[in-house]
C-alpha cells in the first residue's frame, strides 16, 4: 500500500504560526523516515488557525530540510494565478530538487469571500477558463508547446531535468473529467466531499486519455485519519478535531485546535460518543489493526493506486506517532 501525507499546518492553542510551520517541516521528516510516497501542503487564505497560504515558500524550506520524499502542494489554487508564473515557481522547485515535485491543481478559493477578491479579480470567470489554464501549466512544466500557440518563445525557466508532476484535485466529478480529459492523474479529496466518489473514479479510468504513450490513470485517495495504539486513545485525540471543525463552521474561536482539556469545555461528556459517531462516518479512527483495515478496504472499494492521509491533532507529537504507527502497521519501508 502506498502511502502519503497532507498537511494543512493546522496551529494549535499553545502554537504561534511559525512553531506550526516548523512542526510541518518535521512533519515531513517524519514521513520520509517512515517510508511515506509524498508530502503535500495545501494552500489556505485568511482561515484563522491554518499557517500556509504560500505553498511554493514551505516547499524551499522542507525540500532543504528532506532528502528523497516527493513534496508539492495539495492544491495550487490555479484560479488566482497565471499558468506560465506557476510553471516558473515549480521548474524552480524542481531544479533544486530534482525528481521530486508534484503540482496538485486545485479551482476552489482556498479562504474568505474577501481574501478571494483581494487575491484575484473575477474569480468566477477564472473558475470557468480552468480547463484551458491546466492545459497552459502542464505544457509550460513539459516545455513543450506546439508551434502554432502564442507562447512558443516561451519557456517556464528554469527548466528542469525532470519536470514536475502534475495532479489534478477535487472532491467532484467535474474534476474528476477534467483530469480524464487532461490525461493526468487524478486525486479525490474524499475527507472533504459530501459523494462517495466510487463510481466518478470509475468513469475517470474509463474516460482517461492519455497524454504520453503508455501512461495510465492514477488516482489517490485522500482521507481524515487519526491513530493511536488504542482506539479509545484515537478517540479522544478525534475530539479536538471535532471542536476544531465545529468552532470553524459557526465562525467562533480563533480557528486553533484546541486541546483535550479545553475540549471537554465545550462537549458535555453524555455527548461525547454520539459526536465521535458521527466523526467516523467521514473519518478513519483508531487501533493500527482498526486503521489498516479500513484503509485497506478503501483501497480495494476504490483501486486507489495511492491513499494519502490528513491527520490533526492538538499535540504534533502525537500527530507524528499517529503516521508513525500506520507505517509500520501496513509494512512502509523505511
Amino acid at each position: 500500500m502506498k502511502l502519503s501525507i497532507l498537511d494543512q499546518s493546522p496551529i494549535s492553542s499553545d502554537q504561534t504560526a511559525q512553531d506550526a510551520l516548523y512542526e510541518s517541516m518535521k512533519l515531513a521528516q517524519a514521513g520520509e523516515e517512515l517510508g511515506y510516497t509524498r508530502y503535500w501542503i495545501a494552500e489556505h487564505h485568511n482561515l484563522p488557525g491554518l499557517a500556509c497560504p504560500a505553498p511554493e515558500v514551505m516547499l524551499s524550506y522542507i525540500g532543504a530540510h528532506t532528502n528523497t520524499i516527493r513534496i508539492g502542494a495539495g492544491a495550487v489554487l490555479l484560479p488566482h494565478y497565471k499558468p506560465f508564473k506557476v510553471a516558473e515557481v515549480y521548474n524552480m522547485l524542481a531544479t533544486l530538487f530534482p525528481g521530486r515535485i508534484d503540482v496538485g491543481i486545485g479551482r476552489a478559493p482556498g479562504g474568505s469571500a474577501e481574501a478571494t477578491n483581494a487575491l484575484s479579480e473575477n474569480f468566477l470567470q477564472e473558475v470557468w477558463k480552468v480547463p484551458e489554464k491546466v492545459e497552459d501549466l502542464v505544457r509550460f512544466l513539459e516545455d513543450d508547446y506546439p508551434t502554432e500557440s502564442g507562447y512558443v518563445k516561451l519557456s517556464a525557466s528554469p527548466v528542469p531535468p525532470i519536470a514536475p508532476a502534475a495532479w489534478l484535485l477535487g472532491t467532484g466529478k467535474k474534476s474528476a473529467m477534467l483530469a480524464a480529459e487532461k490525461g493526468l492523474p487524478y486525486a479525490f479529496g474524499l475527507f472533504m466531499s459530501d459523494q462517495d466518489g466510487s463510481e466518478m473514479i470509475r468513469e475517470y479510468r474509463e474516460r482517461f486519455r492519455e497524454r504520453k504513450q503508455g501512461e495510465k490513470p492514477q488516482v489517490m485517495l485522500t482521507v481524515s485519519v487519526i491513530c493511536a495504539e488504542t482506539t479509545e486513545e484515537a478517540e479522544e485525540l478525534a475530539l479536538s478535531t471535532l471542536i476544531w471543525s465545529l468552532r470553524k463552521a459557526n465562525g467562533q474561536g480563533h480557528g486553533l485546535v484546541p486541546s483535550i482539556k479545553e475540549v471537554k469545555q465545550y462537549v458535555p461528556e453524555d455527548k461525547e460518543k454520539e459526536a465521535l459517531e458521527k466523526m467516523k462516518q467521514k473519518m478513519i479512527i483508531g487501533s493500527p489493526n482498526v486503521v489498516k483495515e479500513r484503509l485497506t478496504q478503501m483501497q480495494q472499494k476504490y483501486r486507489a493506486d495511492e491513499i494519502m492521509l490528513v491527520t490533526i491533532t492538538h499535540s504534533p507529537e502525537a500527530k507524528r506517532r499517529s503516521y508513525e504507527l500506520i507505517a509500520k502497521a501496513c509494512g512502509l519501508k523505511k
